[in-house]
């Protein structure tokens, strides 16, 4: 099979290589084999790209998270009613490649679904449903803070916490990204290279307070987030894009710590605030059934129409670069896909 390499950090444009490998071996009883026909991007992967993603193989690798495609073979015989059925699947990497390895518990059937849809489906549909679903609870009424509105994650967001009823702010970095996050149901769009967040979403609530924010980007804007939360709030952290790029390794990382401070759990307890970190690789290791509910849930939601995932830049798999540079540029609006 052919599949991308990445085997260096740095620039997309040099870190990547399309190389002849074996098709992957199935070794558990959960273990089903794809043929791929698309996979998707997420920012987990351009912080890999960095060395900034600790969960990833050692370089050269092949990274990615999700795939479409068609079952091949499975290794268990309560699977075989899966051969030849057309699926999105989880892939603890591996990803990028014409052949990738999902569990049974980490797919789902999609028919005839688009793949660009489907593919918004996996990591980042459901990531957003754990958050808003299972890691916490929302109300109608609630006030939620979603940073980076115009992604992936973002957009699944802006249309499950609309579904609950809440108040809506998104920040985006642009006014045609603002735009498009008041589209998907927000009704306070900030723009955040022209106006600091904390001080236009102050100017709304007054001297009531956030509920919950979802937060990709940690350091200085974990902070910030902590102090919009009032007694009940809670700051869910699922990423640390503010680290990403950054040039002066253990140095930068440090910078990125300090930033967030430290919260003393006393303190948490007398000031009623909560801070939850999500790692959907770690859910997936450890609580499959949730990672499955998670994933059936959301396939459902979106084959009925109630949730509209965007695909915003389809890719051939030769232009990984440009759909590497695209993602990180934070240019790209809704999911960026990758097609064989």
């Amino acid at each position: 099979m052919k599949a991308i390499y990445l085997k260096q950090k740095g620039a997309a444009s040099k870190a990547f290589e399309m190389r002849e490998t074996q098709i992957p071996q199935m070794k558990e009883q959960e273990d089903v084999l794809i043929k791929v026909e698309a996979f998707g991007l997420n920012y987990a992967d351009v912080m890999a790209r960095h060395g900034q993603y600790k969960e990833a193989p050692p370089m050269p690798c092949i990274i990615g998270y999700e795939v479409v495609g068609t079952v091949e073979k499975v290794q268990s015989k309560a699977n075989e009613h899966l051969i030849g059925k057309r699926v999105v699947g989880f892939t603890r990497f591996g990803g990028y490649a014409e052949y990738a390895i999902s569990k049974d518990y980490g797919l789902t059937e999609i028919d005839s679904l688009d793949a660009g849809v489907a593919l918004c489906i996996a990591t980042q549909y459901v990531t957003a449903y754990y958050m808003a679903y299972v890691a916490t609870n929302l109300f109608a009424g609630d006030k939620v803070l979603i940073h980076a509105g115009a992604g992936g994650v973002g957009t699944a967001l802006i249309q499950l916490c609309k579904l609950k009823g809440c108040t809506i702010f998104a920040t985006a970095g642009s006014d045609k990204k603002i735009q498009y996050v008041k589209n998907q149901g927000a009704d306070h769009g900030i723009n955040y290279k022209a106006e600091n967040y904390v001080d236009s979403i102050t100017k709304v609530i007054h001297d009531n307070r956030i509920d919950v924010t979802f937060n990709p980007i940690a350091g200085s804007a974990f902070k910030k987030d902590f102090s919009l939360v009032g007694s009940g709030g809670r700051v869910i952290l699922f990423g640390g894009s503010e680290l990403s790029g950054k040039r002066w390794g253990v140095l930068s990382g440090l910078n990125f710590v300090r930033k967030m401070g430290f919260r003393l759990a006393i303190g948490l307890m007398m000031r009623s605030k909560s801070i939850i970190g999500v790692n959907m690789l770690k859910i997936g290791d450890n609580k499959p059934s949730v990672l499955h509910h998670c994933l059936v849930e959301v396939t459902k939601l979106i084959q009925e129409g109630v949730l509209s995932p965007h695909v915003g830049a389809t890719y051939h798999a030769t232009e990984i670069a440009e759909a590497h540079t695209l993602l990180e540029s934070r240019q790209s609006i809704g999911k960026v896909i990758v097609k064989w």
